[in-house]
């Protein structure tokens, strides 16, 4: 009963909602309702449409919320940039977290492929 389960990119972006969680617990206390906040909650916002997405009724909306997922991490690409350029995170943390990030989105972009070439 549960389809997003089998989804690779999901899997993945579990995943990545972990590395953010532990990317953030560095960040100053005075950011862990503004930035830090925001960065995670983009985060889970990923794997959280794939699998209402997966759950809907119709491709249509399986899509839609492909594409929601797809602009969350498009948010987390800019959010990562804010925070190495306050200094939060470090080169190697940002290169880290947007490899993992590209690569959902190209495990994304293959999904909603897939997905509209089935209707």
């Amino acid at each position: 009963m549960r389809p997003h389960r089998k989804l690779d990119v999901w899997k993945e972006a579990v995943e990545f909602v972990v590395a953010v969680y532990q990317a953030t617990r560095s960040f100053p206390k005075t950011e862990q309702y503004a930035l830090a906040d925001q960065l995670r909650r983009a985060a889970v916002s990923i794997p959280s449409n794939i699998a209402e997405g997966a759950a809907r009724q119709t491709k249509k909306e399986f899509v839609q919320f492909l594409y929601i997922a797809q602009g969350s991490a498009s948010e987390i690409d800019t959010q990562l940039e804010v925070a190495l350029k306050l200094n939060y995170i470090d080169e190697s943390e940002k290169d880290r977290l947007d490899a993992k990030l590209d690569t959902i989105g190209k495990m994304l972009t293959g999904l909603i492929r897939s997905v509209k070439n089935e209707s």
